[in-house]
């Protein structure tokens, strides 16, 4: 006999099991409605949600729609929810409506003037929210930093060594490799305009100060970010998903001093390192370039660079390396510890750490800029 929609729940410990049976179908929707509201009020405060569908007769669009945003609705509160006991034909309804579930309905369009208002006004707001949690974050940082060099013992060199290796040591060959081609671009097309002037040798001064003061460090940070930053936030994330940030806290550890300080230091201290390296792989390939398209041998090259820059130069690039490595770490680890329970929410987050931090790299280094110029330096 045919019945509506029933949802029967059992706790046990921290997990809840919910065993749905009846018609999940466009005909019951108020009661499927019902039911998936229920389903959300008991399980308030549980740490997994077991979803059992074994007993549903008939699942059409408009139960899986419910039950996938049910699902999705208990992982934004931090909670683990799988579906099990799923047959065939409803384990393929459910993945389809998973997946059209990430295309967002276009909204109706009222005023052209009103969305641009309210979607800068939006945009504000999520601004502001944004930079009080990361200077927030900053504070609790700095805090758990200041314990670990209070009590030596309580920082984890092992992990510190470890996160050089994945962010300096494995980093070098495609930032020397990226650099060098810069480098090669820029002094092909400075040659190619300032010959029109008959000042070639100028491209010598052109790649130097360039490539010291602004797009050596502004290449390399933008590189860490999308490799080392969106893996922070990955790994961070991924451990949040599997409860282990909340298991660190119930062995009496910090997350802080565990998970953040280590790839925060090991960034302050890999950025410079292959900012340096960057600088140079661009000055070689500006150098091979010059000589072999503009016919300036090394030497004078080398001497023209000696004279077009002095120690200011290097200095600037340098200078601006350990703070950009500093945003993009907060970051990266303030987005992987957003990171609700489902793989839509890693996605995001790791999306979302990769470009704040491509943005604030840029902010910084025009801060920087105003400020080297405001001094003379």
């Amino acid at each position: 006999m045919n019945a509506g929609p029933t949802a029967a729940t059992e706790e046990a410990g921290s997990e809840i099991r919910a065993t749905l049976s009846g018609l999940w179908t466009a005909p019951y929707a108020a009661a499927v409605e019902k039911e998936a509201q229920t389903l959300l009020d008991a399980s308030q405060g549980a740490g997994r949600v077991i979803l059992d569908i074994s007993g549903i007769q008939r699942l059409d669009t408009l139960g899986a729609w419910v039950l996938d945003r049910t699902r999705h609705e208990l992982g934004d509160r931090g909670l683990h929810a799988d579906f099990v006991g799923a047959r065939p034909e409803q384990s393929i309804l459910l993945n389809e409506i998973a997946y059209r579930s990430g295309n967002e309905l276009t909204k109706r369009r009222k005023s052209r003037l009103v969305d641009f208002l309210a979607e800068v006004g939006e945009a504000v707001v999520n601004a502001g929210r944004d930079m009080a949690r990361g200077i927030s974050f900053l504070g609790e940082t700095t805090a758990g930093l200041a314990r670990v060099f209070a009590n030596p013992k309580r920082f984890r060199l092992t992990s510190l060594v470890n996160q050089l290796e994945q962010v300096a040591f494995r980093g070098v060959p495609i930032i020397a490799l990226i650099s060098f081609l810069v480098g090669c671009i820029i002094a092909q097309q400075g040659i190619f305009q300032l010959q029109r002037f008959g000042a070639v040798t100028f491209v010598v001064d052109l790649v130097g100060i360039l490539v010291l003061r602004e797009l050596g460090v502004l290449l390399t940070s933008i590189m860490v970010a999308g490799r080392s930053g969106s893996a922070f936030t990955a790994e961070i994330g991924s451990m949040k998903m599997r409860e282990e940030v909340d298991a660190l806290r119930v062995m009496g550890l910090d997350p802080i001093e565990v998970l953040i300080i280590p790839r925060v230091l090991a960034l302050i201290i890999g950025l410079p390192l292959l900012t340096f390296i960057s600088e140079m792989a661009a000055l070689f390939g500006g150098g091979l370039v010059a000589w072999i398209y503009g016919g300036i041998s090394p030497e004078i090259y080398l001497a023209r660079l000696q004279s077009a820059i002095d120690f200011n130069t290097f200095l600037v690039g340098m200078i601006k390396a350990p703070f950009m490595a500093l945003v993009i770490g907060l970051i990266a680890s303030l987005e992987g510890l957003a990171v609700a329970g489902s793989a839509e929410s890693l996605g995001r987050q790791v999306t979302a750490a990769v470009v704040k931090s491509i943005f604030m790299v840029i902010v910084v280094d025009g801060l920087f800029a105003m400020f080297f110029a405001a001094i003379r330096f």
